[in-house]
């Protein structure tokens, strides 16, 4: 698949599944949603479902994009409600949500609480990839920076945000990140500004630490510091609308450094939509942020027992190596677990650290606060 196939189909995936789907799944059917970009859902319906349904006959699988995580909330708010009226919840695992909303939801029971007891192959996961016990984690990545090594030597790139920010003006129209609510990539640019005027501590921020008041503190010197780079950027203040628009301006040569995540530009490499001459580096004084995609499955869904089983095959070699061959990521097991041979190919992006941030309420006061006081003037359409 040459460059523009890639970049194209991507895009198109990404609308095609673009509304969930409320009707009720077929017994016997697991009922999952994603909240993930095209690239996670084509794995899941063209690498996992097939591989899951093969090892477990009689049992289906049907994957549904949700669009986003609003898109998730909504179905999870439903969901509760079910709970308390002991009815259908009409979904029984996500992929890619925070169990801690909404909020009530643990204490309701509404998530599988999952343990060495009901998941084989728990006791394999990698610590770092540990959160809360109703959320089980199958995948990571983080956001890289990606350069053209060609034009931007490796012993000149930059390790660290001073670094990063100084060459950035330094090299005026050769940087750009996408706009923090259409991307990860470009959200977690936008997050270690935060974090760099926190005392780069990630800690701070949690789902359930949020107030109107702690955010304008929190954020508003970030907002500085964006708005001082914004003429610094590609066409003096240009952002793109996702994580793929930015591997392409990238690709075509049109800026020489982006932010990315791990799994999307490696594949991207693999694939030659970059080139092998492609550099990747990650900010030493403290990480852009990443984290582990987890499944977290309805205590009330009507499959409840075939989406553990779904829950543990991900965490199975097999399922685990195609996490790091098909999409670039990190495995949810420590690498012990992974081949010999896969381990030494990806020992230069082994993660020993991937600094989080929370969504909720953190993630509007983010996206509202940067349009209107980093981007006043781009629309959010």
């Amino acid at each position: 698949m040459n460059r523009r196939e890639f970049l194209i189909t991507s895009s198109a995936a990404a609308g095609l599944l673009a509304l969930p789907r409320f009707a009720s799944a077929a017994a016997g059917t697991i009922d999952l949603y994603s909240g993930s970009d095209a690239n996670i859902v084509d794995l899941w319906n063209n690498v996992i479902r097939p591989a899951f349904e093969k090892a477990h006959p009689g049992v289906g699988l049907k994957v549904t994009d949700a669009g986003d995580n609003n898109g998730l909330r909504a179905i999870a708010d439903r969901a509760l409600a079910a709970l308390k009226t002991k009815t259908d919840p009409q979904a029984d695992l996500f992929e890619q949500f925070d169990p801690r909303l909404p909020s009530g939801g643990i204490d309701a029971g509404l998530w599988v609480k999952f343990s060495a007891e009901n998941i084989e192959g728990y006791d394999h996961i990698n610590p770092l990839a540990l959160d809360t016990p109703y959320s089980l984690p199958y995948r990571g990545s983080q956001v890289l920076l990606a350069y053209d090594n060609t034009k931007l030597d490796p012993k000149d790139a930059p390790k660290s945000w001073d670094q990063l920010t100084a060459w950035i003006k330094a090299n005026p129209g050769q940087f750009i990140y996408n706009r923090p609510d259409k991307g990860g990539s470009g959200g977690n640019f936008v997050r270690r500004a935060i974090h760099e005027v926190n005392g780069r501590d990630p800690k701070k921020f949690k789902v359930d630490n949020f107030t109107a008041d702690s955010a304008t503190e929190a954020l508003a010197p970030a907002w500085k510091i964006l708005s001082d780079l914004a003429p610094s950027l590609y066409d003096k203040g240009a952002y793109t609308s996702g994580n793929t628009q930015s591997i392409q301006l990238l690709a075509q040569g049109v800026v020489t450094m982006v932010p990315v995540w791990s799994d999307q530009v490696l594949q991207a490499i693999a694939q030659g939509v970059l080139p092998e001459t492609t550099g990747l580096v990650q900010l030493g004084d403290l990480a852009l942020c990443g984290g582990f995609s987890s499944i977290t499955v309805f205590s009330n869904g009507a499959n409840k027992d075939a989406a553990l089983k779904l829950a543990a095959f991900m965490l199975t070699k097999d399922m685990q190596e195609a996490i790091i061959t098909q999409i670039g990521g990190f495995p949810a097991v420590s690498w012990d677990h992974i081949s010999d041979d896969l381990r030494k190919k990806y020992a230069d992006v082994i993660p020993s650290t991937i600094p989080t941030f929370p969504s909720g309420d953190w993630e509007k006061a983010i996206n509202d606060g940067w349009y209107r006081s980093v981007a006043p003037g781009i629309s959010r359409t």
